[in-house]
């Protein structure tokens, strides 16, 4: 006599199979059990797009909300006014001559970098370090969209792939350094000296002061 459910052979007289603990009478028809809920299914639908527009001008005449961001992970000084935060909106920067990748040395500044525009260093937690003087992009791959020009594509080594491929961007506006999250996908947190720790909130634009640290992901820089 053999299973009737996996056709191992039985001994005589066998109550159950050894090998897959069916009784001996059993049979594929009296184990297939019938669905309880026929009708309960449930459409799930797929999350929108992820914008991809990043700088656009602000209406500086126009009303501008100046409540902080809202961070349920870090916590947010509320009894300071948000002057960390731009809103204006930068010159636009004229076209590049040469684009700089990022390699382990100091990276020149572009040639379309305003000369006046002062000079910052980012050190990055890879040993990783650019001299910037305008506009750009970090990531793993950064990439401008087709109506964007930017002075430096700055590629960040991370073979974790935590970064994103267009993780953040940068500029400067009176001789002050920002940032502003690209809707990377695991975020960008700002660490300035002896403040705490800040989630920025995608597309705003945040001021970095120099010796500040920013998390880009598991990876970061310093400003100097």
């Amino acid at each position: 006599m053999n299973c009737r459910i996996c056709g191992t052979e039985l001994p005589g007289g066998a109550m159950f199979c050894g090998e897959c603990g069916s009784s001996s009478t059993a049979t594929p028809a009296t184990r297939k059990r019938p669905d309880p809920r026929p009708s309960d299914t449930t459409i799930i639908q797929r999350l929108p797009p992820q914008p991809t527009v990043i700088s656009v001008p602000i209406d500086t005449d126009a009303p501008i909300n100046t409540d902080p961001p809202i961070d349920t992970d870090l916590p947010i000084d509320t009894d300071e006014p948000p002057t960390d935060l731009l809103f204006s909106s930068p010159p636009a920067a004229e076209p590049p001559t040469e684009v700089t990748p990022a390699t382990p040395a100091a990276r020149p500044v572009a040639e379309s970098a305003s000369t006046s525009a002062p000079l910052f260093e980012l050190q990055f937690s890879t040993g990783e370090r650019a001299t910037v003087g305008g506009t750009g992009l970090i990531g793993r791959r950064p990439l401008p969209q087709p109506s964007e020009v930017f002075d430096h594509l700055i590629q960040v080594s991370d073979t974790e792939m935590s970064v994103s491929k267009s993780h953040l961007e940068f500029g400067q506006q009176d001789g002050e350094f920002w940032v502003s999250d690209r809707f990377s996908g695991n975020g960008t947190i700002i660490r300035r000296p002896g403040e705490a720790a800040l989630r920025c909130e995608p597309g705003r634009r945040y001021r970095v002061p120099r010796g500040t640290r920013v998390d880009i992901a598991d990876q970061f820089f310093v400003l100097r």
